[in-house]
């Protein structure tokens, strides 16, 4: 499909060099003299996820008016509406896979139907049409942390602090990924399984049947073929439990048996519960991933089909043990005073069992600062148990894991890194041709020249002083230093972070510590705690995404500093984009943020941050873990997370015939891979466990062909279907309110339920 009769250019040619590429050809400073590379070690995997980097045309267009005009528009769209989809309870993004599947057919209109005019500058020809078109738009951001200011905290900074705070965010993120590639993006063996959906979505849409897989007799359709069929049967599905049916994305039948029975919602429940019946025919709260049975409530997670499955065994054990197990032994016995409070909820309570309402307890007229007579007039802060154990507890363990399974497991590689790494260092690499050792350790043809690192560390400057400027600028609490403190946190657990998400799609975040930090030294400021947890949290978040494009470009084949300049352009589009959707969203949809805001927008994911930022910005953790306090058990998970990974390396030392299942053991994972609960419940996990241990077990064992030639196209497709499902069904029947008029049983039996916590509320203990 990619490549027309008029271009004798190998298909695979361009599936090498489908992001950002349509421009024009490298100069010739950039080109280098090819050399074979052997197959990587995973080369099982990536070919079955469409990549191979035996082969590239360095002839093939990059940065063309068509990449730009496509990319900058997708961009601003992607942003928008991710950024609006971000107050709305469920949420659905627009994904990366998305996009570049919405903008395959206009690429295609314009390279049928724009006539190829065109000028030839310094040799180069730029025209208004290059030929054969491949393309790809990977940036959305979020805001979640400027809405948490505006809506909950009351104080609207303006576009100019947004905006600066925004970009410095960003930039931050990218400056790590970049100086950080040696280590955690250019070794092979880091797949980032991340991307091998937008690579088999590329192969599927760009590649030849004569380069695809061989397939067994029943299943002799192209790739694709299987992803339009794949596509179509998501995108009509997804109506039937979004719209038609909603009971299949609650399908707790039990609950339903039995809908005013306490415990048994408290076990089987999805909103409030533990979720043990891990059964759902809806997706909309999946990571933009499919809405076919057993599929869908992995909101957050990612798509299972792409995952190894000893990190989804991993995953699975956390749930088994700290949800079903540690979670009801605990709400059972009304530790924490928790069996006052429902079993799960992303809210923070007083002790009245209502939700806290903070507005009590801190001083608007005094920069939100914490108030003690007040507080203690009012009421000290209670936790559900699912709230208290994973936002705080593993938390802590996972936290401290990290700098022990770094020492153990990775000091090798840091230590060779510290070896090489210098001024001069920074200054020299990337201008120069790398050996052919280099060559075959990354897996990269050595036709670009890399982007040097001081590019990197430019942005890096650039972006702390926009995040200085603003926090001295602005009266936001959080001074320069605390800015730059951020951003060393941010960079000091980076990389074993990136790490842990190259081999496991599984974000570990750093959020606690950030907001610890921010506690100790601003305690009672909430506006400092928020802004120290955006700078040294979400900055590393965004750095993922930017490393994990990196990896991308190694397998296309893309000239890295082509990369770097659509990402940074790409970043300030994108910036735009969300802080003018944001303003819009908070200034026009009435009662947003609420219980009683229209069509779901009651910002789910900021009021997290909000309860959080309560918690660490206004109580402090001084007061929260006072001695006699009830949650200062909680700090002994400091010490369980530190000492754990020493057990199975200790353990693979001592049984070295048992070394490879040992290694398999990942202890942050075990600890961190729950992040997201609440708001997402053993439902999430179990289906998402299961989906994913069925394909990368039983399918992959049993129909071997069949996996290598469709797994991470279904994968691909199943996430468009989705996206682009949800998004018309909101824009065209919920945002209309032609959905307020459906109303069956179907609609409504999974909303009567007993949400009543296990102990009575008529009597809360003080």
């Amino acid at each position: 499909m990619a490549v027309l009769n008029a271009h004798d250019k190998s298909v695979q040619a361009e599936v090498d060099v489908h992001t950002h590429q349509d421009a024009p050809s490298p100069k010739d400073e950039d080109l280098k003299e090819s050399t074979s590379r052997p197959p990587s070690l995973a080369s099982d995997v990536l070919s079955a996820a469409g990549v191979d980097m035996t082969s590239d045309d360095p002839t093939m267009p990059c940065l063309t008016l068509r990449m730009w005009t496509i990319g900058i528009a997708f961009c601003l769209v992607g942003s928008g509406v991710n950024t609006l989809y971000t107050f709305r309870f469920p949420s659905i993004s627009l994904s990366q896979s998305a996009i570049q599947f919405l903008a395959y057919p206009i690429g295609k209109a314009w390279e049928y139907v724009v006539p190829d005019w065109g000028v030839t500058m310094a040799g180069t020809r730029h025209g208004l049409n290059p030929g054969p078109f491949n393309h790809k738009v990977y940036f959305a951001p979020r805001a979640d942390v400027l809405t948490e200011q505006r809506v909950f905290y009351g104080y609207e900074a303006g576009w100019g602090f947004e905006l600066l705070m925004t970009i410095a965010t960003i930039l931050f993120g990218l400056a790590l990924a970049g100086m950080s590639r040696s280590l955690v993006v250019e070794p092979p063996e880091l797949l980032w399984p991340g991307v091998l959906g937008n690579t088999a979505l590329n192969s599927a849409l760009h590649g030849s049947p004569g380069k695809q897989a061989p397939s067994e007799h029943a299943w002799k359709a192209s790739r694709y073929r299987f992803f339009l069929w794949t596509f179509a049967a998501g995108f009509c599905w997804y109506w039937v439990p979004d719209l038609l049916f909603p009971a299949l994305g609650y399908f707790t039948w039990i609950c339903w048996i039995a809908p005013r029975n306490a415990v048994v919602n408290q076990v089987f429940g999805m909103k409030s519960g533990m979720g043990l019946l891990p059964l759902t025919f809806d997706c909309k709260y999946l990571s933009h991933f499919s809405p076919f049975p057993l599929w869908s409530q992995i909101s957050y997670i990612g798509s299972p089909l792409v995952v190894p499955t000893w990190a989804i065994l991993n995953v699975l054990a956390s749930v088994v043990f700290w949800i079903y197990i540690v979670t009801p032994a605990l709400y059972y016995s009304n530790t924490w005073l928790s069996g006052y409070l429902p079993l799960q909820s992303n809210s923070i309570f007083d002790r009245t069992a209502k939700v806290y309402n903070v507005s009590r307890v801190v001083n608007k007229g005094d920069g939100f600062t914490f108030d003690p007579a007040k507080y203690e007039a009012y009421s000290d802060i209670r936790l559900p148990v699912t709230y208290a154990l994973n936002k705080f507890g593993l938390a802590f363990a996972t936290t401290a894991s990290l700098f022990s399974w770094t020492l153990l497991e990775k000091r090798q590689e840091i230590a060779g890194m510290l070896r090489t790494f210098s001024v001069k260092y920074i200054f020299s690499r990337g201008g120069e041709v790398k050996s052919e050792d280099e060559n075959k350790a990354d897996g990269r043809a050595p036709y670009y020249a890399e982007v040097p690192l001081w590019w990197y560390a430019a942005a890096g400057l650039l972006a702390a002083f926009f995040a200085m400027f603003a926090s001295e600028y602005y009266p936001v609490q959080l001074r320069w230093y605390g800015a730059l403190l951020s951003l060393v946190v941010s960079a000091v657990f980076f990389v074993p972070i990136a790490w842990v998400y190259a081999t496991t799609n599984t974000k570990i975040g750093i959020e606690l510590f950030c907001r610890i930090i921010a506690g100790y030294i601003w305690q009672g400021k909430v506006l400092a705690n928020i802004w120290f947890f955006s700078l040294g949290s979400i900055s590393g978040v965004k750095g993922l995404a930017f490393a994990q494009d990196l990896k991308l470009g190694i397998y296309c084949n893309i000239p890295p500093r082509h990369l770097f300049l659509v990402q940074a352009v790409g970043l300030v589009v994108g910036s735009l984009g969300q802080v003018s959707v944001l303003n819009w969203a908070l200034n026009h949809i009435p009662h947003i943020c609420t219980a009683s805001a229209p069509n779901g927008f009651t910002c789910p994911f900021s009021r997290t941050h909000f309860n959080t930022s309560t918690v660490w910005g206004a109580l402090g953790p001084r007061r929260f873990f006072a001695p006699g306090a009830p949650y200062r058990a909680l700090l002994w998970f400091f010490l369980v997370g530190f000492l754990l990974p020493v057990a199975p390396y200790a353990l693979r030392r001592a049984f070295p015939r048992q070394k490879r299942w040992l290694r398999r053991v990942h202890v942050p994972l075990f600890l961190g891979g729950l992040g997201y609960i609440p708001p997402a419940s053993g439902t999430n996990y179990g289906s998402w466990a299961l989906v994913g241990l069925v394909f990368g077990l039983l399918v992959k064992r049993c129909r071997r062909t069949w996996w290598k030639k469709f797994n991470f196209v279904l994968s691909a497709s199943l996430d468009c279907s989705t996206a682009i499902s949800g998004i018309i069904i909101f824009f065209a029947v919920v945002y209309t309110g032609a959905s307020n008029r459906l109303s069956w049983w179907g609609t409504e039996v999974y909303q009567v339920r007993a949400a009543s916590p296990h102990q009575e509320l008529a009597t809360p203990r003080h």
